[in-house]
Formats: structure tokens, sequence, C-alpha cells
């Protein structure tokens, strides 16, 4: 081999390195910026000194007296309202988009194609366009205000077969073969679906679960809506919103750190878990359409 040929390998060898430190470099200056309100707010829920809003992120007097401090609230209502409906959207909302999913993927029926378009369009409208509407309805069903965990579970499952697109991605890179054998042994479509396809989705079903999981755990305005500043119908973060207020902010601001690292928990939990499952329903879902 050539001292040229040599020279040329060595550089490459050197620019590709160079290439992976400054990403490194890149990632590690991104994972700083994005961690780094989140770390002042689980060092300013140890802070005892004050309640207040202060000029400094170390605090000088630690103390669990927040977290204490937020049981004798009505955080617990909010966060067990919010955790009741996370836990129920996220399985009535996985068997439905599994059974639309593999509906779409394994029949052939007219007007599938439109259907699957159809919704298609129906879910790039922003869902706000609904919320007056929505709000009239459940407050003729008098599932509002005080009631409005369920009717906001009610919305949540509602339009949960539109959210098809990647578990029916999944469900075609699962062999047809597979449902025609076990048909031929005497299982109905829902035997195949429960025990032969659902087996071999376990990634696309922790996927969904946690999908559904996260939309009830995140959501603001339209729970806000809902409940009306009626606190029994709250959930976690409409009533960690309300402590912001002029009136409550100066007394409330570091149980309201606390609340946020306590709503944090769960869902750093799930995805820390979860997470190979998550990123595998996401890449092996979104090869077919």
């Amino acid at each position: 081999m050539s001292n040229t040929t040599k020279n040329s390998g060595l550089g490459m060898t050197a620019k590709r390195k160079l290439a992976d430190a400054v990403i490194y470099i890149v990632l590690i200056l991104m994972s700083i910026i994005w961690l780094t309100p989140f770390v002042c707010i689980v060092l300013q829920s140890f802070r005892v000194e004050s309640t207040w809003q202060v000029g400094y992120v170390v605090p000088k007097v630690w103390g669990l007296d927040n977290y204490k401090n937020i049981l004798n609230t009505d955080f617990v209502k909010w966060y067990s309202n919010t955790f009741i409906m996370a836990v129920v959207v996220s399985v009535l909302q996985t068997i439905i988009v599994l059974c639309m999913s593999y509906t779409l993927s394994r029949f052939r029926f007219k007007l599938r194609k439109p259907l699957m378009k159809f919704m298609l369009v129906l879910g790039l409208f922003p869902g706000m366009l609904t919320m007056i509407i929505l709000y009239r309805v459940l407050k003729d069903l008098g599932l509002t205000m005080e009631n409005a965990v369920p009717g906001l579970i009610l919305v949540y499952v509602a339009s949960s077969g539109m959210g098809y697109y990647i578990s029916k991605g999944f469900f075609d890179t699962i062999p047809i073969s597979l449902d025609e054998a076990a048909r031929v042994d005497g299982a109905n479509r829902l035997q195949v679906l429960v025990t032969m396809i659902a087996p071999l989705s376990k990634s696309i079903i922790i996927y969904t679960l946690l999908n559904g999981f996260m939309g009830p755990w995140a959501d603001f305005i339209f729970a806000k809506y809902i409940s009306f500043n009626t606190s029994a119908g709250m959930n976690v973060a409409v009533g960690l919103n309300s402590w912001l207020s002029k009136d409550m902010i100066a007394t409330r601001y570091t149980m309201f750190c606390a609340g946020g690292v306590l709503v944090a928990i769960p869902v750093t939990v799930l995805f820390m878990m979860f997470q190979k499952h998550y990123v595998a329903g996401v890449t092996n879902g979104s090869v077919k359409g």
C-alpha cells in the first residue's frame, strides 16, 4: 500500500473522529439547555426559606416541606383525576386503535381507501375548532365542571380510531399467512388478533399505550375549558396553573415546583422503562402506509 493511500486513510479517520466530536459537543450542549429549566424546578422544589420567586437557583435552606404541604391541598385530587383519565384513556384508546388498524390492514372493502383518506384529512384540523361545540354537548350531558373527568375521557377516546397510521403500518409488515393459517384452524378474527397478532406487536402496543397516557396527562387547554375553574374537575396541569395567579403565586410558587416534579416522575419512569419498545413502534410502524 502506498504512502498516499495510507495518508488518505488516516485523513478520513481524523475527519470522521472530528465530525463525531463536533456532533457529541452539540448534543451535550443541547442536553444542557434542555435540562436546565427542569434542574432549576427541582432545586426550587426543595427551597424552604421562602415561598416567593427569588433571584437565585440553589436553595439556602433545603427541606421537603413543599412536598409535605402539597399533600394538604387539592393537588392530590388533581393528580388522581389525571391518573384515572390517563390510565382509562390509554387502555381504551389502544384497544380501539389496534382494532381499527387491524381492520384497515387486513380487510378489503368498498370505501376503505376513501375512509382512510377522510380520517387523515379530518385529523389535520386543529382540535380547538371543535372546543365550543364539544363544550355545549358535554354541558348538556352534565359532564363539565365537577364532572369534567368522565367528559374528558369521552372526548379523548371518541376520536381514537383516527390514530391508526402507525399501527396499520406495523400490521402491514406482519405476513398475512399467519392470519390465514389461524383461520384454517378455526380461529375467528378476534382470536387471530389477540392470540396471533398481539404477541408479535408488543412494541406497537406499548407505543400506543404511552401515547394514550401522555394525551390526558399533558392536556391543558381543553381540560381548563371543560373544568371551568372548578377544582374537583381539574387535571393536574390546570390545577397547578391556578397557583400561578397573582393571588397565589407568592405562597404557592415552591409548591408549584414540587408539583411539577411529581407530575414529571410517572412519564419519565414510563419512557425510561419502555424507550426501546417506543422507538421500535415508531420505526417499524412507519415503513408501510
